[in-house]
């Protein structure tokens, strides 16, 4: 069965978004595995306001050949954004019911991975109902003080088992945990 895996950047104090949205903290280590991690997943669970800023990003003219070829790697995968209210769009597959029903319905077909790109509020709602197979966190060597967490309103603890732990010459440490079985 297909597995989602939540993928995001968080500060060492937890924040995936500075007190004004900036993630000027993000360093975009080149030996992270974010390559490798694309060619596993062929679909991405947006958030609306999250597909509204970055499902349909592309780099401009200045941008480096290896941003140019990952940007089109994302945009080549399956879109599902999860909105209360659907736009017209058909790029996109929307769901807004029944969310933990499709994502399982999803999870059984035949394919790659999946990533939970976000945002916080799907993060959320993702965890509480135990959709999150993967939590893969490049953990980045800043403290911002304030900001938008990455976990809040988590209802259940999650108990997880450690996967790899990778560090990187820049600070950046990759975590990657499963969430264990209930058995």
């Amino acid at each position: 069965m297909r597995k989602v895996i939540l993928d995001l950047a968080v500060t060492l104090d937890g924040f995936i978004e500075g007190p004004n949205g900036e993630i000027d903290w993000c360093i975009m280590d080149e030996d992270i595995g974010f390559e490798t991690f694309l060619e596993d997943i062929d679909a991405i669970f947006y958030g609306r306001v999250s597909y509204d800023l970055w499902g349909k990003y592309q780099p401009d003219e200045n941008a480096t050949l290896a941003e140019k070829k990952i940007s089109q790697e994302i945009q080549d995968k399956k879109k599902y954004v999860f909105s209360k209210t659907p736009k017209e769009d058909s790029e996109v597959t929307y769901i807004s019911t029944e969310i933990a029903a499709q994502v399982n319905e999803i999870k059984s077909q035949p394919g790659k991975n999946i990533w939970l790109y976000g945002g916080a509020s799907l993060v959320t709602t993702f965890i509480n109902l135990n959709l999150v197979d993967v939590y893969r966190l490049a953990v980045h060597p800043v403290i911002l003080g304030a900001g938008k967490p990455l976990f809040s309103d988590i209802r259940d603890r999650v108990n997880l088992t450690l996967n790899e732990v990778k560090s990187h010459p820049s600070g950046l440490i990759l975590l990657s945990y499963s969430r264990k079985s209930d058995s």
